[in-house]
């Protein structure tokens, strides 16, 4: 349980189309916010906006959610990792993650299988790459170092720059509950995308049990102050109705597992398969209120206050607020949230 709750702001992917972020951003660091994150998938990627953010910020820490693995290997992300951390002043929150088969294997060009065993691998050698102990090696399977093969003259090398932080703070983003467990087992936080907080406890309690005290689950949470909450949850459901239906393939979408376990499988199941069928209106119909009212925080000031109090009871210690665009809205919340 965390009756104190942290908070973050969740920019999401930077579109080309879009206004610059870099006022909301500083008005987030002048109200108190901790950390600002960005995120990557097939198009943006999400350490170019950060490194933009933070050069005209000074305190707000800065989060991917999540850099991608099989979108660079493992030393390629600890050296741009160890630089934005430098450039900053040592305010970077790491967020990976494995990403799904379809982005995997048809974006990067990369295969899928085994993403527990190639993110521990990745995580191993960025905290080698890191601590500069020695030249890094790597007798893994999914990132041997030095390259087996090839012209035979691969050699261990170290880090040229020291880094400002020999440990810089890692996020796993996770959905599966062995992905979770991993995520408790090897890194500093976890950055679920769904979180129902009532039923995260049933869902992922054994994953949570090896987790350190100060392990951080940093959940990104829809968050609307309206007065309108059927326009609202109706916004939660376009985005629920992309991420169940289309972001996956139909035989393995790690968003609708995630949405079964909380208790609506028929329904993932039904949204799936009318999205896939081209049916995206029926889609849409077809997201039970009460889950799209259960992972976000939406509605008036009161409604916003009192749904707070489960978020509060849950093992949730970070909200990453996604949403709100100016800076009214993100006082409101800070006021809600922090008090």
């Amino acid at each position: 349980m965390s009756t104190d709750l942290r908070l973050g702001l969740n920019l999401g992917y930077w579109q080309r189309d879009a206004d610059d972020a870099t006022e909301l951003v500083q008005a987030a660091e002048r109200l108190g916010y901790e950390s600002v994150w960005t995120a990557e998938a097939y198009g943006s990627d999400a350490f170019t906006p950060l490194a933009w953010y933070g050069a005209r910020t000074s305190r707000i820490k800065l989060g991917t959610s999540v850099v991608q693995i099989s979108a660079r290997t493992p030393a390629a992300t600890a050296m741009t990792a160890m630089t934005l951390d430098h450039l900053t002043g040592g305010r970077l929150l790491l967020g990976i993650g494995a990403s799904g088969p379809q982005v995997v294997e048809g974006w990067y060009g990369r295969p899928f299988p085994k993403p527990l065993a190639r993110t521990r691998e990745y995580v191993e050698i960025m905290r080698k790459v890191w601590r500069r102990e020695e030249p890094v090696t790597s007798d893994g399977e999914h990132y041997p170092l030095p390259y087996p093969g090839g012209a035979n003259l691969g050699k261990p090398l170290k880090l040229i720059t020291h880094p400002l932080r020999g440990e810089i703070p890692l996020y796993l983003g996770a959905e599966g509950p062995k992905n979770v467990a991993l995520a408790a087992e090897i890194a500093d936080g976890w950055l679920p995308l769904f979180v129902f907080p009532e039923k995260i406890e049933r869902m992922y309690g054994p994953s949570l049990a090896g987790a350190g005290p100060d392990f951080d689950i940093a959940a990104m949470v829809m968050t609307l102050i309206t007065d309108d909450v059927r326009a609202a949850l109706d916004g939660v459901k376009m985005m629920l109705t992309l991420y169940i239906g289309g972001m996956g393939a139909k035989s393995r979408n790690f968003h609708a597992d995630i949405i079964g376990r909380m208790g609506y499988a028929e329904a993932a199941e039904e949204i799936q398969a009318l999205y896939l069928a081209g049916r995206r209106d029926e889609a849409f119909n077809a997201i039970p209120d009460e889950l799209a009212d259960g992972i976000s925080l939406v509605g008036p000031v009161g409604r916003i206050r009192e749904r707070l109090e489960l978020w509060r009871k849950s093992p949730v210690s970070n909200l990453l607020v996604m949403g709100p665009r100016d800076e009214a809205s993100l006082r409101t919340i800070r006021d809600l949230v922090l008090g």
